[in-house]
């Protein structure tokens, strides 16, 4: 979610910010994401496993559209979503 919120404002200062608009997009989706399952999770929503199954894609498509740009604030931002999609789909295994 940090990541996220991170990169979303970082892309806000790019130079080409038309260029980043899908990134910015997700970076702000995901982070919303992120922080609905770690609430979930906290009061153990009977939702939880639906909810970390949606912040795993979520996290996912982030990554992927993060990874495209050569930024230093998009490539950690791909790695911690990559990081927290695999977090969540594990919370899916065990819920």
């Amino acid at each position: 979610m940090q990541e996220c919120y991170h990169c979303y404002n970082a892309c806000l200062n790019e130079n080409d910010v038309a260029m980043m608009r899908e990134c910015i997009r997700l970076d702000q989706e995901c982070a919303t994401l992120c922080s609905l399952a770690a609430e979930a999770m906290s009061r153990n929503s009977p939702f939880v496993q639906e909810i970390c199954e949606l912040c795993a894609k979520v996290c996912e498509a982030c990554g992927n559209e993060c990874k495209k740009h050569n930024v230093d604030h998009c490539q950690k931002c791909a790695q911690a979503c990559f990081s927290c999609a695999e977090a969540c789909r594990n919370m899916t295994v065990t819920a």
